[in-house]
């Protein structure tokens, strides 16, 4: 899968929205990878290196479930104990209703709505997608289907159109495992609205900050082969990456939490 998109660009947009994020609060933001170089113990060492008494921690993934923001804290946790027990960290967990999140989202998806209109010529069904998680994680009371749902309901608000045509939420990704992930899937949509004589839906992927595998296979070779087998083509918004809006909407966050974390950056 990363030879066929090249490899990913991940860390490279993550550094790029550090670097952002960093001129716009005009202080120092540390990149920490939970599968990847630079780990989140090595964005504390440099942290601590730099004369840091506190951080506030935000992870880049809007909708909060164990199995991602959960296992982001953990790590975390793990690592401030081991490597800099003296740091005071205060981490952001929820923020996927975050006004300037629904306007950077907003900004994109018209976008992606006038595309889509004018290679169709006419308006085409929209289909919000989110990574998906082990049922079990809802049924034990995890907010992270909630979140979706909302900042669907919310972004659908903010174009004017509360009943936003056709809009629909569906979940990709799911884990290769024998356990159930919740859903409905993005096939099962695509299959549905191919039956219903669409020729043309448009993805937009609110679950994800940037491009990385789960947007560039997973959407636009995957499900593109997907809906082209069924006679539909797959259209996608641009994701979000260093969009200044965006940038702008972590900044709002981070700054709000700067009280707790004196002479401190962001991770």
């Amino acid at each position: 899968r990363y030879s066929l998109i090249g490899g990913s660009p991940l860390l490279k947009l993550t550094n790029r929205q550090a670097e952002a994020l960093g001129r716009e609060l005009g202080l120092p933001v540390y990149v920490g990878m939970r599968n990847w170089k630079p780990s989140i113990a090595d964005a504390l060492r440099r942290a601590v290196g730099e004369g840091m008494e506190g951080l506030v921690a935000l992870c880049l993934a809007p909708h909060n479930s164990r199995t991602s923001i959960g296992l982001y804290r953990k790590y975390l946790e793990e690592a401030r104990e081991k490597v800099a027990p003296g740091l005071t960290v205060e981490f952001i967990e929820n923020w996927h209703d975050h006004p300037l999140l629904i306007a950077a989202f907003r900004e994109k998806l018209a976008q992606g709505i006038d595309r889509a209109r004018a290679e169709a010529g006419r308006d085409v069904p929209v289909v919000f997608t989110a990574h998906s998680v082990p049922e079990k994680t809802i049924a034990e009371g995890g907010p992270y289907k909630r979140q979706v749902l909302e900042t669907a309901a919310l972004l659908a608000v903010a174009m004017g159109q509360e009943d936003l045509p056709r809009y629909r939420v569906a979940f990709q990704s799911q884990g290769m495992t024998a356990e159930p992930w919740i859903g409905p899937t993005v096939e099962s949509q695509i299959d549905e609205l191919a039956a219903a004589g669409h020729r043309h839906v448009l993805l937009c992927p609110i679950g994800f900050v940037s491009d990385h595998v789960e947007i560039l296979f997973d959407i636009d070779i995957m499900f593109r082969e997907y809906a082209k087998a069924r006679g539909v083509t797959v259209l996608r918004t641009e994701s979000l990456n260093d969009s200044p809006l965006f940038i702008r909407a972590l900044a709002s966050m981070v700054s709000a939490r700067m009280g707790s974390a004196v002479s401190g950056g962001a991770l």
